[in-house]
């Protein structure tokens, strides 16, 4: 049962990838996606819905690591402004951790290997042994190109309490939401550089 549940969910993660581009392509075909102005305006339309749907897209993107977070993140700055967005990026990616942080304390490493491969697993997991170990994790949620998700599943085999574990996320989250957002605006300003694109 254990093994089918493995394959169930990577099969998952491919429909899940598949119908995000499908999906992509049909907004883009529609004019909402071609047209920000329009996609703003679409995403506004549901009002106070609108922030509370995307604080829970974010949520699942963190508890079932199958749907690319870095994209939902840069969509939040940019549908609901730079504040805004950091807050519903944020209160998401924190919630989403602390319930993946509890499941992986409940259910252990089986958890953890629905979702990521054994040999990569290892890898982290023997960083847990080292002293340094917690400073390390620190670190990780700080940064915004690390395997954020994967760290606090693997933290979640210490013996870190909850209620330390939930005060770094509100610590550290927000840092390394803005970081990706600053990367992602600086990785287009120098891609607009490097391939001469100018900006409309």
């Amino acid at each position: 049962m254990y093994e089918f549940f493995k394959k169930a969910i990577q099969w998952l993660g491919w429909l899940v990838l598949i119908v995000s581009a499908i999906l992509v392509i049909w907004l883009f075909k529609d004019g909402t996606l071609s047209d920000f102005e329009r996609f703003k305006t679409w995403v506004a339309q549901y009002k106070i819905l609108s922030p509370l749907i995307f604080t829970l897209i974010q949520i699942i993107q963190v508890v079932l690591p199958i749907i690319p977070g870095g994209v939902t993140t840069i969509v939040g700055f940019a549908v609901f402004g730079f504040w805004q967005g950091l807050l519903y990026n944020s209160i998401g990616i924190i919630i989403g951790s602390i319930i993946l942080f509890i499941l992986v304390q409940n259910f252990g490493r089986k958890f953890i290997l629905l979702f990521v491969k054994e040999e990569t697993f290892k890898k982290y997991e023997a960083k847990l042994e080292s002293p340094g170990y917690e400073r390390f994790f620190i670190f990780c949620m700080v940064s915004p190109v690390s395997p954020a998700d994967l760290m606090v599943m693997v933290t979640g085999l210490t013996n870190m309490s909850l209620k330390k574990f939930t005060m770094i996320m509100i610590w550290t989250k927000p840092i390394s939401v803005v970081g990706y957002n600053l990367i992602w605006e600086l990785g287009g300003k120098w891609a607009y550089y490097l391939f001469g694109f100018t900006k409309k």
